[in-house]
């Protein structure tokens, strides 16, 4: 197989992985998986949560591609497709947890209009703790923030958080 083909074939998977991302995230993250997701949409009390095991599940794919392509068991496509699909996975890790969620400190401040965009999508994302009513489900596309806002208000902002208090807050209050 020639390179070029090939690397047509990863960046097809990069491209195709959001819209899978975006399904698996709205239909099953928010629909049956929600016992595993809905960790994530609560504070964290440590550095693991139940909805880290997403990140195994959803490796498994791109693991058994890379080994079926590269023992000559299937063909190059698969090693090229398999690739693609770590590459997401990479993406989405630097994306959503250093970046957004900052699982690892980093002093990132997001400055394109493209990274304050999908940033600000995620995070109203996470306003919404509950099963439904949450709104952008992709991660490299992203609604704009004024739709998603308009959404949650149309929604009368059923399931958002509700605004946690100041350290020191209630103390003032006394």
């Amino acid at each position: 197989m020639q390179i070029a083909v090939g690397l047509l074939i990863f960046l097809a998977t990069v491209a195709v992985m959001e819209g899978v991302a975006y399904v698996m995230h709205r239909w099953v993250m928010h629909g049956p998986g929600w016992f595993l997701h809905k960790s994530h949409h609560r504070p964290r009390t440590g550095f693991w949560e139940l909805n880290d095991l997403y990140f195994v599940i959803f490796a498994t794919p791109s693991i058994a591609l890379l080994v079926l392509g590269t023992s000559g068991t299937w063909g190059e496509w698969a090693t090229w497709m398999g690739a693609g699909i770590a590459a997401y996975g990479a993406i989405y890790l630097g994306f959503h947890d250093i970046i957004v969620h900052q699982r690892w400190p980093n002093r990132y401040v997001a400055r394109s209009a493209y990274m304050k965009r999908i940033v600000q999508a995620h995070r109203l994302h996470h306003v919404v703790e509950t099963k439904e009513g949450t709104v952008s489900f992709g991660f490299l596309v992203a609604p704009k923030p004024e739709a998603l806002k308009a959404e949650l208000k149309r929604r009368e902002r059923a399931g958002v958080r509700a605004p946690r208090e100041r350290a020191g807050a209630a103390d003032e209050l006394a």
